[in-house]
């Protein structure tokens, strides 16, 4: 009998010993289900369990321990994982951590408090992030104009600006939809909640509004943006106490030579532009390169920049992807002018043959921000009123990968970019 105890004993050890960690592999081969991943790892985040983000191993995987618990996460949501032992993930771990390897282990910690600044009127779908963040089933907070005057951020780890139009001119729609139902209505909102909150213009508000989002980043915030809430934010910072809106966005008539007051030291990202005076042509500056472009749908791709994994995680952990070649998109705010980019933020992703940035990332003040270019990552021509993304036909989205390596970025524990 004692033998027969023992020798179970023995083989439930070895079990234990040969079956300690889960690898959520993220590259091309070994996961069908990108996007959802990421869920994954969120969900362990969640649950007060520690993850490896393996940066530039297999496409930016992740290390989880052995529970029936996550096993279990992983077959409901269709994830692919592979069961490793002690020794095996002690290999792993000593091969990614040596000087030779452009590889390294980021330990996750917590899962963020997610924030998507959107109003009530748009509907989850016209927006990637709340897309893809309900396809990964990550959990998010809509707040708006109320809670950001009132301070709410600071609940908040992570907040996503919706394509918003931070300057008052209600998205430039002037020239192509004035008349369309939509539009007035979505204009008479804007107003009203404006009034409401005691200002006389949009305008206005969407200055304080954008003045507190910057105080957010200033003070340790993570914030993302995409698209016209990326260079309109901007301008607006840039813009503050200068009235840029013609007649019909605010009712009076814009400051004379109104350029010349813009100051580019408030800016995030964005320097030595030129405003588009024109209320009826569709774009903000000369940041935008949409109108700029010359390049065929089938060509159409950027590419992501290789980081030091060791000296530069945080670049590497936001550019961790299958591939370094994606597929580019359009949008309001398509791509932005290399050459109009401050120099102390860094270009992710690029495409040189048409000098222009995807997809950038600075520091502010405490802070951390992204801006990526473009409307959906799988909808190369977004235009209004066109159904929605549907992202099962598209798990392993290397555009979308982006967005949530932004979501995880504020679980990693730093260290201190070099570049």
């Amino acid at each position: 009998m004692k033998r027969i105890i023992a020798l179970f004993l023995l083989v439930l050890s070895c079990h234990f010993a040969q079956a300690s960690y889960i690898l959520i592999p993220m590259d091309v081969e070994g996961q069908r289900e990108h996007l959802k991943a990421y869920g994954i790892t969120y969900w362990t985040l969640d649950q007060q369990i520690k993850v490896k983000w393996l940066l530039n191993y297999r496409g930016g995987s992740f290390l989880v321990p052995d529970t029936e618990d996550i096993r279990r996460e992983c077959t409901i949501r269709g994830v692919s994982y592979e069961v490793l032992s002690d020794g095996k993930t002690e290999e792993l771990l000593t091969m990614i951590s040596s000087p030779s390897q452009n590889m390294e282990a980021v330990v996750l910690e917590k899962a963020p408090k997610i924030a998507v600044y959107t109003p009530d009127s748009k509907v989850p779908w016209d927006d990637a992030v709340t897309m893809v963040l309900t396809y990964a089933e990550i959990p998010y907070e809509t707040i708006y104009d109320e809670q950001v005057l009132s301070d709410q951020l600071i609940l908040y780890d992570w907040l996503h600006l919706h394509h918003e139009d931070f300057t008052g001119q209600y998205g430039k729609f002037y020239g192509a939809y004035r008349a369309a139902p939509w539009y007035i209505e979505e204009k008479k909102a804007a107003e009203d909640l404006a009034t409401k909150l005691g200002y006389t213009k949009v305008s206005e508000e969407k200055r304080d509004v954008s003045l507190k989002i910057r105080d957010y980043v200033v003070g340790g915030g993570f914030m993302f943006a995409m698209c016209s809430a990326t260079d309109s934010f901007d301008i607006a910072l840039a813009a503050e106490g200068v009235d840029i809106c013609e007649p019909m966005f605010d009712g009076d008539a814009s400051d004379a030579n109104y350029q010349s007051k813009i100051d580019f030291s408030k800016t995030f990202a964005f320097k030595n532009f030129t405003l588009e005076r024109s209320p009826t042509i569709y774009e903000f500056s000369t940041i935008d390169m949409t109108r700029k472009r010359r390049i065929p749908f089938e060509t159409d791709y950027f590419t992501l920049k290789d980081y030091s994994a060791k000296w530069d995680p945080i670049p590497t952990m936001l550019c961790q992807n299958h591939t370094a070649l994606v597929k580019g998109f359009m949008g309001q705010t398509t791509s932005y002018d290399s050459a109009l980019i401050k120099s102390n933020v860094l270009i992710m992703g690029e495409n040189l043959t048409n000098g222009e940035a995807r997809y950038i990332h600075g520091i502010k003040g405490k802070g951390f921000f992204t801006f990526y270019g473009g409307h959906d990552p799988e909808d190369y021509r977004h235009r209004v009123g066109d159904p929605k993304t549907e992202l099962e036909l598209h798990p392993n989205s290397p555009g979308y990968r982006l967005i949530l390596n932004n979501v995880l970025f504020p679980a990693a524990r730093k260290k201190k970019q070099k570049t």
